[in-house]
């Protein structure tokens, strides 16, 4: 034992460097047991096992390394877990409790004009109701609600700041559909947002909002798409401000299928082409004078400038979650820089997401924090390795040789990071593109070194009208980058699809890859078990092969060639698109009424799976008329499943499963593996969380 302890004492001691790097990961570590377990009970007895432990270390404490790593790894993680919990009660409000159609008044919060499909989105905080239309609801509106309107019910002039007066249809914000799809609900929560629906005319303006027309950033989107029309331009204005919602949507698929949507939204790369180009420009401004040359440290003076810069920028372009964690690097990058340190290290990542968790710790959850995390610290770690220094280091060489190793640098880069990426794409998203380390070999130089630049001049020159020669070119590259992201897109093979991963494949494969990127002993070269044994898991994990919406309406059934059919013919883009990627299908679903194992009416569906030798009868109902009991209730017996979107007659008993309305508003969307037997439901019982609702376990009939 005593061995065993001086051994782990000689490797802490060889790696204190990297310890810091592991205070994040505590934090995070809490954050995610807080999410992960189901209530209050368990989370107090998490606190209570890491104090516990805590203590116990300090109670054997010998005077090494080890006991403080142990003290402080319970540190971390005890306030992660406090920090979230905190952060949850702090913004509560109350969601609606059910569906109503209500007349009310609100301020307008923010407006998101979203042209491909004929939207706008509202941010709204409601001052005052006028009437319900239908049943009200006991609890009133919650203090902010999101809100779709169609452009044509649009007025003009409405602005942010303004106070209307208009009817909508409010519901909950939804949960996942089926297990590992989106969870607004928990999103909603953290963001203040109690009610999301669809707001109809007349849309009255009581009071006037922002007389500029919804501030700096909208009137710079709009005047960007002035002068670069079409995908281009939108774009443009999307590397400027960040607003998106004008992309078509083809493009922006094309974007996600090539791996280059990390281009669209202001992040690191965009803080850091703002931060460069205005460094250059003051410095080189500055430089002019050998006065100013002699006397002033204009390398300080240019970093002050860039940091105002990156602020500014931050502000302009709506100050979200990623925004603010790329100004905060760039800001300590420039410290370090004033300081005379090394400005991009680890230590740097580290600290950046300490930041981040301390004020936005359900930031952790989300695809973002993860992308971005994960992206620097693969590409610092791989270039901080010794081998790869040496490899890359500056050398006397010709210049193509310089070019040759530029590119492969570049390129290895780029599989590294795609490696790093890939599970959290897999896991978030469902998909992921295969050829992105190759595009953004084109697509970042382009972006950083070209684009930027040119619509910084051009913006600068339409002070004076001039512009028009720089939008022009930034027009044409922009053009480019589309045409490449298309034909990446539709290569073969360009993008790979997953069906929902398990929890416990993505936790090895994240652990496996920060235990190998954040040691620098040989002892790093561990995370390989855990690497291999999560993508494995993610792997051979058999695909779901009934997936049911909570509300009953849509149903995605595995066909034998590895499709999916739907249930409804009408089903809408959005969930076509969900039910295929929860399935891992890259491509549009069929119908269940086109399959040969199935027969469908108007109202009803029954359809035969072979699975394992055996054979499921599935009966679903497709439209809100009622079937004849007598009927349905003769062809429930021999069915396996039956599925309703509406409450079954009691005599209605399947072979093994039933599935209705009030089932399925206790356990919200179903994922059922036929030939396992498993089901996993989005509702856990016990769930305790502020935005769940407890739900008891599905039992099949055996």
């Amino acid at each position: 034992m005593a061995r065993s302890l001086a051994q782990i004492e000689r490797w802490l001691e060889a790696e204190r460097d990297q310890l810091y790097l592991w205070v994040p990961v505590m934090l995070g570590l809490g954050v995610a047991a807080w999410l992960w377990l189901p209530d209050s009970p368990s989370w107090i007895t998490v606190l209570l096992a890491l104090a516990a432990t805590a203590l116990l270390a300090l109670a054997v404490d010998r005077g090494g390394r080890g006991t403080r790593v142990v003290v402080i790894a319970c540190a971390a993680m005890s306030i992660g877990m406090a920090l979230i919990w905190t952060r949850a009660e702090r913004v509560s409000s109350a969601p609606l409790a059910e569906p109503v159609i209500v007349r009310f008044e609100a301020r307008v919060e923010r407006v998101e004009p979203l042209p491909p499909r004929g939207l706008v989105r509202l941010r709204l905080a409601p001052s005052k109701i006028v009437g319900w239309l239908g049943r009200a609801s006991a609890s009133g509106l919650p203090r902010h609600l999101r809100l779709n309107l169609q452009a044509a019910d649009f007025p003009a002039g409405l602005s942010r700041g303004a106070v209307i007066l208009l009817s909508a249809r409010l519901v909950p914000p939804p949960p996942p559909s089926v297990p590992g799809a989106y969870d607004y609900a928990r999103v909603a929560w953290f963001d203040g947002i109690g009610a999301t629906g669809r707001g109809f005319g007349p849309i009255v303006i009581v009071s006037p909002g922002d007389a500029a027309g919804g501030g700096l950033r909208a009137r710079l989107s709009a005047h960007i798409r002035s002068q670069v029309s079409g995908g281009a331009g939108a774009i443009a204005a999307a590397l400027a401000t960040g607003d998106q919602g004008a992309i078509p949507l083809d493009d922006a698929e094309a974007m996600r299928r090539a791996g280059l949507t990390h281009l669209l939204s202001v992040s690191g790369l965009h803080i850091t082409a703002v931060v460069g180009i205005v460094m250059m420009l003051v410095l080189r401004l500055l430089a002019l004078s050998p006065w100013l040359a002699l006397h002033w440290r204009l390398p300080l003076i240019a970093a002050g400038a860039g940091a105002v810069a990156a602020i500014g920028y931050t502000i302009l372009t709506g100050a979200e979650v990623p925004t603010v964690r790329s100004c905060v690097a760039a800001l300590m990058v420039l410290l370090a820089v004033a300081l005379g340190r090394e400005a991009v290290t680890l230590r740097l990542v580290a600290t950046g997401a300490i930041i981040v968790l301390l004020f936005w710790p359900e930031a952790l959850a989300g695809p973002s924090f993860q992308l971005s995390f994960a992206a620097v610290t693969a590409i610092i770690a791989l270039h901080e390795a010794p081998r790869v220094k040496r490899w890359f280091a500056a050398r006397d060489e010709s210049r193509a040789a310089w070019l040759a190793r530029q590119l492969a640098s570049l390129l290895l880069t780029g599989i590294v990071v795609e490696a790093a990426l890939s599970p959290i794409a897999f896991y978030h998203f469902h998909k992921s593109g295969l050829y992105g380390s190759v595009a953004n070999i084109v697509a970042i130089p382009l972006t950083t070194f070209v684009v930027m630049p040119i619509e910084a001049l051009a913006l600068l020159f339409d002070l004076v009208g001039l512009g028009w020669p720089f939008w022009w070119l930034v027009g044409q590259a922009l053009g480019q980058l589309l045409a490449m992201a298309h034909l990446v897109a539709n290569a073969p093979g360009a993008v790979a699809a997953l069906p929902a991963m398990p929890d416990g494949a993505y936790a090895l494969m994240v652990v496996g890859g920060l235990w190998l990127a954040l040691w620098r002993t040989r002892i790093r070269l561990v995370a390989a078990l855990p690497i291999v044994i999560g993508a494995g898991w993610a792997v051979l994990t058999p695909p779901p092969d009934l997936l049911v919406t909570a509300d009953g309406r849509h149903l995605a059934l595995r066909t034998d060639d590895g499709d999916i059919a739907l249930l409804r013919d009408r089903a809408g883009d959005y969930t076509r698109m969900m039910l295929a990627e929860n399935a891992g299908i890259d491509g549009e679903p069929t119908f269940l009424a086109e399959q040969r194992a199935a027969r469908c009416s108007r109202d009803l569906c029954l359809a035969d799976r072979m699975v394992g030798g055996r054979r499921w009868r599935i009966i679903a109902t497709r439209s809100a008329y009622p079937v004849p009991s007598a009927a349905l209730i003769a062809a429930c017996l021999q069915a396996d499943i039956v599925i309703s979107e509406r409450r079954l007659p009691r005599r209605c008993r399947p072979l093994w499963l039933r599935l209705d309305r009030p089932i399925l508003a206790e356990t919200g969307g179903i994922a059922i593996t036929l030939g396992s037997g498993r089901i996993v439901t989005v509702r856990q019982a016990g769930d305790r969380h502020p935005w769940r609702l407890s739900a008891p376990s599905v039992t099949p009939r055996q």
